[in-house]
């Protein structure tokens, strides 16, 4: 083989490389559901705006959600924890100051105008936190609800939780301790894919 075809060749792979990093993103996103959404901090965080990625891989199914709800009631936000770490990956979530993680639990529920979908799962525990023992690894949950409108996608929006824990509340009701504000999502943006549905 002459100099002249062995860099023909060296050519036709590097671009037969390239293309496939440009196609796989599409491709996931055509395999899979993923919303993307506008994230902007609310109370001390207004202000700071990022992005939100959710990518569905499948929905969770009542068991899962049952699965979630008897160990909340036999071990309270430690045993939803623990729970959560023994369920098999569903999906994978990036928002502002991460690199992304994987997502243990997603559940869509019709609603009268589209269908609200929410997530939970563990938070990644920054190694400054681990490091110093901080009082923020307690809030080891990252949750959120997207609602989605069908009839106006301008009214489509959500909420991010991105460190919380689940408390119960005086009247014995299970609430949302938040380390920090919640984000407010809008600009809801839904990329259709083959995820399996499980709808309540």
């Amino acid at each position: 083989m002459n100099i002249r075809s062995r860099y023909l060749l060296k050519m036709s792979a590097a671009v037969v490389a390239i293309a496939a990093v440009t196609v796989v993103p599409g491709f996931a996103r055509e395999k899979y559901e993923t919303i993307d959404a506008a994230a902007y901090g609310t109370s001390t965080q207004m202000g700071q705006n990022g992005t939100m990625r959710l990518v569905i891989y499948e929905y969770s199914t009542a068991d899962d959600r049952q699965i979630l709800v008897e160990s909340f009631q036999k071990g309270q936000n430690d045993g939803l924890v623990n729970a959560l770490s023994k369920m098999k990956v569903v999906g994978r979530i990036s928002m502002p100051g991460t690199l992304g993680f994987d997502v243990s639990y997603i559940r869509s529920i019709k609603t009268p105008t589209g269908r609200s979908i929410r997530f939970i799962t563990n938070r990644k525990i920054a190694f400054g936190e681990s490091y110093w023992s901080t009082q923020s690894q307690s809030f080891n949950l990252t949750a959120g609800e997207i609602n989605i409108d069908d009839t106006d996608k301008k009214k489509s929006g959500g909420v991010l939780y991105p460190a919380t824990q689940l408390t119960i509340n005086k009247d014995g009701e299970p609430q949302w301790d938040l380390r920090m504000n919640p984000w407010k999502l809008n600009n809801i943006i839904v990329w259709p894919g083959s995820s399996t549905e499980q709808e309540k």
